[in-house]
Parts: structure tokens; sequence; C-alpha cells
């Protein structure tokens, strides 16, 4: 196991780790108070695009998370660092996602296209590039609309490439990397880009942000193809924990193996209290 000592910040994914659904892990809040006590950064790290950086840190403060705008970075965070380097505002974008992720790129000065109302370009504007995220308000003529224009050949990014979304419901939320799969059946396209986790960029940005090298951070979540996969292709720690998608069985014959695995967020802060000691 790698050493957990020189650890200086984690990278936290959400949901399936720290909260599942609308549920918060009994053990996350006293995890959180723990790990600032013993001087290790936190950044709350996700896929999920369906939600704006306002929305996640109002969500994680009505879990009774105390959370800022500064320490979100979400897939959304990444894919306006690429655009603004690719196409920078104020190119015009074909959106295909929630409202709110339709905003945030208005926010970043990009002319969206049919933003704020329908939601199509009937108005003859013709878009620089596509966006592909999560959007549980995803309705067929936007779908269409999206097809027609990568087909035509516009550049193409998607802000993460998850099939599924994880929920504590009894239901299954088809995610970003499901719908561009029905996107490239029916254009013969995949996107030039997946933004979000397992690209080492999107990790790239946070220890840009906080000055860390890789020996100093960790990534924290439940998915072995996204969080673990990403770990490895940035070279540095990747903790599995076992509240949300990945099995320890799963773990033990997965192509991409965790550095470590915990039961959960709790059990990772009993091992870095014990670091600190200096007997891991």
């Amino acid at each position: 196991m790698r050493k957990l000592g020189p650890l200086r910040h984690l990278a936290l994914d959400l949901d399936g780790t720290l909260y599942l659904g609308g549920r918060l892990f009994p053990c996350t809040v006293p995890f959180l108070n723990n790990i600032r006590e013993l001087g290790i950064g936190r950044t709350f790290f996700t896929n999920n695009s369906s939600v704006s950086t306002r929305g996640y840190v109002d969500k994680l403060q009505a879990l009774g998370i105390d959370a800022e705008a500064g320490e979100i970075y979400s897939s959304t965070t990444a894919t306006l660092a690429h655009l603004k380097a690719q196409v920078p505002a104020p190119a015009t974008l074909f959106v295909l996602g929630t409202p709110a992720l339709r905003q945030e790129f208005a926010d970043h000065g990009f002319r969206v296209c049919g933003h704020p109302g329908g939601g199509t370009d009937a108005d003859g504007e013709v878009p620089d590039a596509v966006v592909v995220g999560f959007d549980p308000s995803l309705d067929y003529p936007r779908l269409c609309r999206a097809a027609y224009w990568i087909s035509r050949g516009k550049p193409y990014v998607a802000t993460n490439g998850d099939l599924v979304c994880p929920t504590d419901l009894p239901t299954v939320l088809p995610d970003c990397g499901s719908v561009c799969r029905l996107l490239a059946a029916a254009t013969g396209r995949e996107p030039d880009a997946v933004l979000g986790k397992p690209a080492p960029a999107m990790l790239g940005g946070v220890m840009r942000r906080h000055g860390l090298r890789p020996e100093e951070v960790a990534v924290v979540g439940d998915r072995l193809y996204t969080d673990i996969a990403m770990a490895r292709a940035a070279g540095v720690v990747g903790v599995l924990v076992l509240t949300g998608e990945a099995t320890r069985d799963q773990a033990a014959s997965a192509s991409i193996r965790p550095d470590l695995i915990v039961e959960d967020v709790g059990e990772l802060a009993q091992l870095l209290a014990e670091s600190r000691k200096g007997t891991l």
C-alpha cells in the first residue's frame, strides 16, 4: 500500500462516497472534521454536470456539509476550461443538458442556442460546438437537434463518460455516457473529448489550483472506471470506498486496482490519523 503520510489534499467524489442520492452517510461529517483537524485539504469532485456549482454548494450545505464554491470541481468546470482553450467565449454552443448546465455556460460568457427560452436553435443560430452532459430533463427534439449538429461535423465534447448516475431510488438513471452511445449510433461519431473522470486533466486542474504534487493527492471514490482509473492515470493515490457502485470482488479482479480499499470514509479517516503518527 502506498504511504498515506505525505497526503495534503483529497479529491472527494460525492454521490456514492459522501452521500447516496439524498442520504448523507453517518460517517461523512465526522470524516470531514477529522481531515480538517489533520490539516488535509479537500475538493468536492464530481462528474455530475446536471447541477451548477452554486447548486452543489446549496445541496451540500442542506445535507450538513459546510461547502464553498471554490471547493467544488465538477466535469462542468473541466469542460469550461477545455472550451475556453479550444473555442473561447463568446462562441455559440448547443448544450444538451439541464437548464442549470446551460446557465453555467452562459454565466462564463458563451452564447447558448435557445438560452434561456425553449432550448432550441430555431432562431437560426449555428453553434460553434456541441456539449453533451447528464440531462434528467432530456427531451427528444433537443436530442435530435444535437445529433444533427454532430452529424454536420461540429466540434463535440461530453462532460463525462458515466453510463449511469448513482441513486438510492428504485430506478436506473442513464448518464451522459449512455446518451453519447445513443448519439454515436445515430451519427457515427464519438465525442472529440470527454472532460470528466477518468481524464487526468480534470485532476490536474485541482492540483494546479492548490500547488500540489502527485504524491500529496488522493482520489477517494466508489467507481473503478472513473475515480480509480483517473487516480492511476494521474499518478496519485486511489482510494476505493465500498458505499457506492464497486464491490471488493470487482476491485480484486479489475485491471486497474485501487491502492487502498475501505468500507467507508470513516475508515479512511482512521487510517489517515494513524499515518500522521508514522504507522502508515
